[in-house]
This record gives structure tokens, sequence and C-alpha cells, in this order.
């Protein structure tokens, strides 16, 4: 990786950025994951680069609702591995939710250099796309395993596609998203939308996972209950026409 001096004003900008090219030299990512990455960022600047009270409201609802889930979970795609891995891995142990692969530009190659990354990173299970095909995408990202995204209640997709978004939520599925655009369809369709940047709302997911798990459910229900997305996205779209 690029040598970033501490002293740079964009130096976690700029690492972040690195993590992404890194991945894709790996493999992992897309180089279209960089073009992505690039929309994302120019968000985070507009939410001042910190993860804000709107995002620690989703993400304590986000806690509670994988863990109230019956069957969840993790989507894992190239970036969010690149960016996140080590931490979506944790998720999965702390949640009880498989992991599974699913990627919008075709390549097996690249789906198991993703999965045996997350291997490397202490995963024990991680689903590939299988044969079941979730209706309403003609794309990659239509195939999903059985015993993963296909037959879950709840699935948490970071950096999500928007159609993939609402073929799940069509599906009956509650979903999960981290997304930094408030704007975004996968934003404005998801149950819960975190709008922050994975690098930081994944520690504060675990951090916060583990707390609730020291309480009962019914104060999970409650949290879910008081919950409104659209009340999220509307703090996070007044809070960029404030700091821009």
């Amino acid at each position: 990786m690029t040598n970033i001096p501490s002293s740079h004003p964009r130096a976690i900008s700029l690492r972040t950025r690195e993590k992404i090219a890194e991945g894709v030299g790996k493999g992992i990512a897309s180089i279209h994951g960089l073009i992505a990455h690039g929309r994302g960022e120019a968000f985070d600047y507009l939410i001042g680069e910190k993860t804000q009270h709107f995002a620690e409201k989703a993400i304590k609802a986000a806690a509670a609702m994988l863990l109230l889930a019956k069957k969840p979970a993790i989507s894992v795609n190239g970036n969010s591995a690149a960016l996140a891995g080590k931490e979506l891995v944790r998720l999965s142990k702390l949640a009880n939710a498989p992991l599974e692969v699913n990627i919008f530009h075709a390549s097996r190659k690249r789906e198991l250099k993703i999965k045996n990354f997350l291997f490397g990173l202490g995963a024990k299970e991680v689903l590939m796309p299988g044969n079941a095909v979730l209706k309403g995408l003609d794309h990659n990202r239509r195939y999903c395993n059985k015993e993963g995204i296909f037959s879950a209640d709840v699935v948490f997709v970071p950096l999500e596609d928007g159609n993939r978004c609402e073929a799940l939520r069509k599906s009956g599925k509650k979903v999960v998203t981290i997304d930094l655009n408030p704007l975004s369809r996968t934003a404005q369709k998801a149950d819960i939308t975190i709008v922050d940047n994975i690098t930081r709302a994944m520690p504060a997911l675990l951090k916060e996972v583990k707390q609730l798990k020291k309480k009962k459910d019914a104060h999970w229900k409650n949290i879910i209950k008081d919950y409104k997305n659209k009340d999220i996205l509307s703090e996070a779209i007044s809070c960029i026409r404030k700091l821009r």
C-alpha cells in the first residue's frame, strides 16, 4: 500500500481507498468497485466523515433486528470484504448468521477468492451462490444459496444494489444495509439504512450487538417498534444540507 502520512488531511479516506485498490489487486474486488467507492466517498465528505446521530440510531436498530431474526444472513460482495471483512466475520459469529458471497459482475473465480479470503479471516462457514433464484432480477446477483439468503428472514446487505434490495423486500425479507447516499434506491427501500462509512459502521454495529445481547428480546422489539427509517433518512439529508 502507498505510504500515506498521518498528517495528510485526507489520510483516513486515502487509506480506505487503498484497501479497495488492494482488494482489486488480490482479485477480491472488481475494478468497477473503485467507481462505486468513489461515489460513496463523496457522500462521506457531505456528512462530515464521522458517524452522525442518525447513523447511531440505525446501528442500534440494525443490531436489534439481527438478534430478533429467526434466520439471518449476511451478503458479502467484493468491496465489503475488502473494507470490512474481519468485522463481517465477527458479526456472522455474534448474530449466528451465515456469510454468503454475492457479486454483481459474474465471476466464479472472484467468488471463490472472496470465500477463501473470508476463511482466512476466521470465518467458519461461507456460502456460495447456488441454484435458488431471487425473482425480479436479470443479473448475477439473482442467484443465491437455499441455506442462506434465499431462506433468510433478515438479510444484512452492506453496499447493496438498489434493484436487489427491492427484490429482497418483495420476497418478504427484512433488509438492513449500509449506504452513504441517503437518496439511493437501496437506502430508500431498505427497512434499516445505516448512512455511514462501512469502516466506521461495522465496528459500531459489533459493539451494539454485544451490548444488546446482554438484554432481553423485549428490549430489542421496542427498539424496532420505535425506529422509522424515513425519519433517519430525512435526518441524514438535513445533515448534508447543513454541512455542505
